[in-house]
């Protein structure tokens, strides 16, 4: 393998995306090269995250507002960084990353329509100049990823949203991935499961110098 600097891997989209069997299939790439790595989500990451996580998405009579949602995001980030994702890495541990703050630019950014600059600024405050070194978005029609999401079950605060907040998201991930060709890469995800990874490994054994691709 030609690349063997540990690297921090976020996967991104709209409810419906994929993105957990994607990065299943990821991580069998990963272990299929021997590559030692974790996986980890958001909000969540730690016991404090994760405590804070239930306060975010679990149905609640009193609802955050916009900005009290935005700012425990960050909090719980800032959990995750120190305690989980900085250390592994320092270890020489990949990760592998259910949602990051491009999740957080989507959905307070363009789903609440809170101020990019604010975001910027937490982000700033939180991560300094720390950033992901690969970012996947899967890209998929809002009403197909919506009507996916449906069949798992019950939805959670932030999945109950409308189709027009979740049209928001969509374009802001889409303008994220334009704006950032070298760290984002979009795969359409309305294909069946097992072509999008496919496509995934492709794109990460030109990117990497992986050897063996898993069946």
């Amino acid at each position: 393998m030609t690349h063997r600097k540990a690297q921090f891997i976020t996967l991104e989209g709209v409810e419906g995306a994929g993105k957990s069997t994607q990065k299943e299939a990821l991580c069998r790439l990963l272990e299929a090269n021997n590559i030692a790595y974790i996986e980890t989500r958001e909000p969540g990451g730690t016991p404090y995250a994760e405590s804070i996580r239930e306060l975010l998405l679990n149905h609640s009579d009193e609802a955050p507002c916009a900005k009290t949602e935005l700012l425990l995001m960050f909090a719980a980030r800032s959990q995750h960084l120190e305690h989980t994702i900085l250390p592994a890495l320092l270890k020489g541990l990949w990760v592998v990353c259910d949602r990051f703050t491009d999740a957080t630019y989507a959905y307070q950014g363009g789903g609440r329509e809170l101020p990019m600059d604010w975001i910027k600024t937490l982000e700033t405050l939180v991560q300094g100049d720390y950033r992901p070194d690969l970012t996947l978005v899967f890209d998929v029609p809002v009403d197909i990823g919506l009507a996916r999401a449906g069949r798992r079950g019950a939805l959670d605060r932030i999945e109950s949203e409308d189709i027009a907040f979740f049209e928001r998201v969509r374009t802001t991930y889409q303008q994220i991935a334009a704006r950032d060709t070298e760290r984002v890469l979009m795969l359409e995800a309305t294909a069946d499961a097992d072509h999008v990874t496919q496509a995934m490994y492709q794109m990460l054994s030109a990117r990497w110098g992986l050897s063996c691709l898993p069946g």
